[in-house]
């Protein structure tokens, strides 16, 4: 994962998976990944409520296996799902076939058209052939939530100096992350609705 925001180079490594959305609106898109579990994702929730913020998920299905409660509570309260393979495995560690394979495993429970690579990297030849299939999703801006290096308070200074007008957000519904997400998610919506910006989701489309 590169920090913060993506280099250029990976933007032209997959130059028809999705960086960031329009830039002609004042608009955020907030993701999650490696969700759902218990320990993460209901605090996560009860937060956007709280915000009246609705965001989309990136699972691993086989936490949707394991919780599918916390699954069904996300799509419930009007969130959108993506796939991010069924065991969180890295693209250049597999197989062309068994990486499409994990991903298909993991479709069956999510039923979406949204993808995400775990790590953000998959080899060319996964890329071409799930973007048959899937609307390939990255970021323009990852928190950094799950590094050990970082606060809360770093957390929270990212967005502000990386957020912009379509930028695709990502924090983590995961144990690495929630520590800092307890401070640093309400602070850091609270500051994108000071500074104006209004939220969507990543929506599937066929």
């Amino acid at each position: 994962m590169f920090i913060e925001q993506p280099a250029v180079f990976l933007r032209w490594l997959y130059p028809t998976a999705i960086w960031r959305m329009s830039r002609k609106k004042k608009v955020v898109y907030l993701t999650f990944d490696d969700g759902p579990i218990p320990e993460a994702t209901p605090f996560v929730l009860d937060i956007l409520d709280r915000f009246g913020v609705k965001a989309t998920f990136f699972m691993v299905g086989d936490n949707v296996r394991k919780y599918p409660d916390i699954y069904r509570m996300v799509v419930e309260r009007g969130h959108c799902v993506g796939n991010h393979t069924f065991n969180h495995i890295g693209g250049f560690r597999h197989s062309s076939e068994e990486y499409l394979e994990n991903a298909d495993k993991a479709n069956r429970l999510l039923h979406t058209n949204l993808f995400r690579p775990p790590h953000g990297w998959m080899r060319l030849l996964q890329f071409k052939l799930l973007r048959k299939h899937y609307r390939i999703i990255m970021w323009d801006l990852v928190t950094r939530d799950y590094s050990k290096r970082v606060t809360a308070e770093d957390v929270v200074n990212n967005v502000k100096r990386y957020a912009r007008n379509g930028s695709i957000i990502t924090f983590h519904d995961s144990l690495k992350s929630i520590d800092k997400l307890q401070t640093a998610l309400p602070e850091a919506l609270q500051w994108l609705k000071d500074q104006g910006y209004a939220f969507k989701v990543i929506e599937n489309r066929e």
